[in-house]
C-alpha cells in the first residue's frame, strides 16, 4: 500500500506538469490565431484606407480564411466585391453567408439587404425587386423601399412606383405627393400615346388634385386639351398655373403666349405677363412678351430686349439685340451673329441642380441622376 502511494504521489507532479503545458500549447495555438486573424484584418483596413482595393481584398480573404465563422470579414469582402464592380463575387459572398445556418437574426437580414444591392448595382432589376421584397418587416425595410421605388422608376412601372411610395408616405418618410403627380402624368402620356385621351386627361385632373403648386399636370393637361380641340379651356389652364406655380413661370410663358394668339387673349396675356416679368425678370417670359408685342405692334423686340440689358447684363439678350440692328459694317454682320449664337447655346440649356446634367430641354425627372423636379425653369446663363 505504501508502494502503491508513493508512485502515486510521484506521479502526480508529472501529471500536472504535463496538464500545465499541454494548456500552454492550448493558448499559444489560441494566441497565434487570433493574432493572425486581426494583422490580416487590420492590414486590409490599411490598403483600404490608401485606396489599394487589390490589396485589400488579398488580405480580407487572407482573414477569412484564417477565421471563416468571422461574418464581419466577409460584410467587408463582399462591399469591396461590389464597390470594384465585381457583382458577380459580391452575390457568392453574401449568398454564402445566408446560408450558413449560425449566423444571427440581424446578421441574415443585413445580407439579404447587401445581396439586394448587389442585384440593383448589377442591373438585375428581377432579382433585387425579389430581394427587396424579403425586407419587409426588417429593420431594413424603409433602405429597401426607397430601393424599390427606385427600381419600379428604372423600369417605368408606375403603378407599382405609386403603391410604394404610398407606404414610405404612410410610413412617415416624407411627402411624396408631387412624385405620385408625376407618375400620374407619366401614365397619362402613355395613354395619350395610345389615343385614350379621356382616360389621360381623367388622370391629368387626379394629378392636379394631388399636388396642385406642381405645375407639369396642369401643362400637360393644356397640352392635351388644344390636342382635343379646346383651346380656350387650354389658354384657361395655364393661365390658372401661372399663380399656382410661380416657379414655372419661366416654363409656362411661352405656351401661354401661343395659345394667347391663337384665342385672341393677346392684351390679356400681355399684360399678365408683363406684370409677371417686372417683378421677376426672366429670358423666358420676355421672349413671351416679345412675341405678343409683335402681334399687336406695341413695343419692337430690339426695344424689350434693351430695357433687359438695363435691368441685368446677359448675353443672351444682347445677341437678340443684335439680331435686329443694323452694325455699321453691315457686310459683317451675319458672321457676327452667327459667332453670338453660337456662343449663346450652352448659356440656354438647363442644368440639374442635384448632379449638374445639362441638357437643351427641361426635364421634370433629371436622365443624369433620376431626381425629381431638379431642374430649375431657368437658364444657364440666368443661375
Amino acid at each position: 500500500m505504501e508502494f502503491s502511494l508513493s508512485w502515486i504521489l510521484l506521479g502526480l507532479p508529472l501529471v500536472f506538469i504535463l496538464g500545465w503545458g499541454a494548456s500552454r500549447f492550448d493558448l499559444r495555438q489560441i494566441r497565434l490565431e487570433n493574432h493572425q486573424a486581426p494583422k490580416a484584418y487590420f492590414k486590409g483596413l490599411n490598403f483600404l484606407l490608401n485606396e489599394q482595393q487589390d490589396q485589400a481584398i488579398d488580405a480580407f480573404i487572407e482573414a477569412v480564411q484564417n477565421d471563416p465563422d468571422t461574418s464581419e470579414l466577409h460584410f467587408a469582402l463582399g462591399n469591396l466585391f461590389r464597390r470594384r464592380g465585381e457583382y458577380e463575387r459580391a452575390v457568392r459572398v453574401h449568398q454564402h453567408l445566408l446560408s450558413r445556418g449560425d449566423i444571427s437574426q440581424a446578421d441574415r437580414q443585413r445580407a439579404q439587404h447587401a445581396l439586394a444591392l448587389d442585384y440593383l448595382k448589377a442591373g438585375l432589376l428581377d432579382r433585387a425587386e425579389e430581394a427587396l421584397l424579403k425586407l419587409e418587416g426588417t429593420p431594413f425595410e424603409a433602405q429597401a423601399r426607397l430601393a424599390l421605388l427606385a427600381n419600379y422608376e428604372r423600369s417605368r412601372d408606375w403603378a407599382l412606383a405609386a403603391q410604394v411610395a404610398e407606404k414610405l408616405e404612410r410610413a412617415g418618410q416624407g411627402n411624396f405627393s408631387p412624385r405620385l403627380a408625376h407618375y400620374l402624368c407619366e401614365q397619362a402620356a402613355t395613354l395619350a400615346t395610345q389615343g385614350d385621351l379621356d382616360a389621360a386627361t381623367q388622370l391629368l385632373r387626379q394629378a392636379i388634385v394631388m399636388a396642385p403648386e406642381a405645375a407639369r399636370a396642369q401643362m400637360d393637361l393644356a397640352h392635351l386639351l388644344d390636342k382635343k380641340g379646346d383651346a380656350d379651356k387650354a389658354w384657361q389652364t395655364l393661365l390658372d398655373a401661372l399663380g399656382a406655380s410661380p416657379s414655372a413661370i419661366p416654363l409656362i410663358a411661352q405656351p401661354l403666349a401661343d395659345l394667347a394668339l391663337r384665342t385672341g387673349h393677346v392684351e390679356e396675356t400681355c399684360a399678365q405677363l408683363q406684370a409677371l416679368y417686372a417683378s421677376n425678370p426672366s429670358l423666358d417670359v420676355l421672349d413671351a412678351i416679345v412675341t405678343l408685342s409683335s402681334a399687336n405692334a406695341s413695343t419692337s423686340a430690339r426695344d424689350w430686349y434693351a430695357r433687359h440689358l438695363e435691368k441685368e447684363p446677359s448675353l443672351v439678350a444682347a445677341t437678340k439685340w443684335i439680331a435686329g440692328e443694323k452694325l455699321e459694317h453691315e457686310q459683317f454682320h451675319p458672321q457676327v451673329q452667327r459667332a453670338l449664337d453660337h456662343a449663346t447655346k450652352p448659356l440656354l440649356r438647363y442644368r440639374c441642380a442635384a448632379c449638374g446634367f445639362e441638357a437643351v430641354q427641361h426635364f421634370w425627372q433629371c436622365p443624369g441622376c433620376q431626381a425629381w423636379d431638379s431642374y430649375p425653369a431657368r437658364r444657364v446663363e440666368e443661375l
